[in-house]
């Protein structure tokens, strides 16, 4: 398998890129191409000690930033390392990309010079959400802030393939976050959807309330990204800051130190299950090739295990599975 590592784009530079794709070469059967600054990637190359065969490098001379319009950069920036990753994952010289650049940038890429699924209308970012009883798919969380009801149910639709496939979910539950659990309640949106996820096959439970989300009692979380955007920036701001309060608390006085000793195994452990590291990226499900959105501040962990969640993408075979459920509308 080869994948496509966009360098650019990150707010602790391409170094921490290039290592942990050299990681994921370790770990997993896999050739990187690397695109970017050429200069600054062979730099850290010759610093490090790698399978000279199993990684490309391929030098541009543009960048998007995140000032950048999406669709416009997409179209004038030919040379920008997002647009020539999309470029040759389009024409089949490898099996995935991730970037961490510009998110609308990316799903631009994705969109006109990939192209999505047929029967998808707009392509969704899926986001792994932690939860007291492990972890939730939400999606859409910041791609398409204005969307239809037919566009959500097939947020919907993706959203159970994968959970199913990749989170082994069986029979996965779908929720609609809305202002309550009433059918009755909501905008015209949320009732447009909650109608047609209703009438549809998928295991729909109904409405659910944000305060409910990390209780975990639905595997799929579906929305608008404009929601989807709030929820998540939320949730990690409350992580950050409950993990910060925490650590405040626990160096107060010897008695407290002595107290977060003892709990120093099961505090890791919950900084871990909240940290995004651990889960890579987010990938951008609709699109007719695998693409995983990273984190701006992604470091070489997460971005080795970004890279596995394209492996996982890709072997599962995911985007023939999403093809097929809608051939059956």
């Amino acid at each position: 398998m080869k994948v496509i590592v966009d360098t650019m784009g990150s707010d602790k530079g391409s170094d921490e890129l290039v290592k942990g794709a050299l990681n994921a070469i370790e770990e997993y059967d896999i050739e990187v191409i690397l695109i970017g600054n050429e200069e600054k990637i062979n730099k850290k190359l010759e610093k490090s000690n790698y399978d000279i065969k199993k990684v490309e490098v391929i030098g541009t001379s543009q960048v998007i930033t995140n000032d950048d319009d999406p669709v416009r950069s997409i179209r004038s920036k030919k040379d920008a390392s997002m647009v020539v990753g999309a470029r040759l994952l389009s024409e089949g010289k490898a099996d995935g990309m991730i970037s961490t650049g510009n998110t609308g940038a990316l799903l631009a890429a994705g969109t006109f010079i990939i192209g999505r699924i047929p029967g998808i209308d707009r392509a969704a970012i899926s986001v792994l959400y932690p939860t007291k009883s492990g972890f939730s798919l939400l999606l859409d969380a910041g791609a398409n802030v204005d969307a239809r009801a037919d566009m959500l149910e097939q947020f919907a639709i993706m959203g159970s393939i994968y959970m199913e496939n990749i989170m082994e979910k069986s029979s996965p539950t779908v929720g609609l976050i809305n202002i309550g659990v009433e059918e009755s309640k909501g905008n015209k949106l949320v009732k447009d959807t909650y109608e047609l996820l209703h009438k549809g096959e998928l295991n729909f439970i109904g409405n659910i309330e944000a305060r409910d989300l990390p209780k975990g009692e639905v595997d799929i979380l579906v929305s608008d990204g404009f929601v989807g955007n709030i929820v998540l920036k939320l949730t990690e701001g409350m992580a950050i800051s409950i993990m910060e309060m925490l650590k405040e608390k626990f160096i107060k006085n010897t008695r407290t130190k002595l107290a977060a000793g003892f709990l120093k195994t099961e505090l890791r452990e919950l900084k871990e299950f909240m940290d995004y590291r651990q889960y890579g990226g987010a990938p951008l499900l609709g699109i007719k090739k695998p693409l995983v959105k990273a984190h701006g501040s992604s470091d070489s962990l997460a971005v080795k295990n970004g890279i596995k969640q394209l492996i996982d993408f890709k072997n599962r075979d995911i985007i023939n599975m999403i093809e097929k459920e809608l051939e059956k509308k």
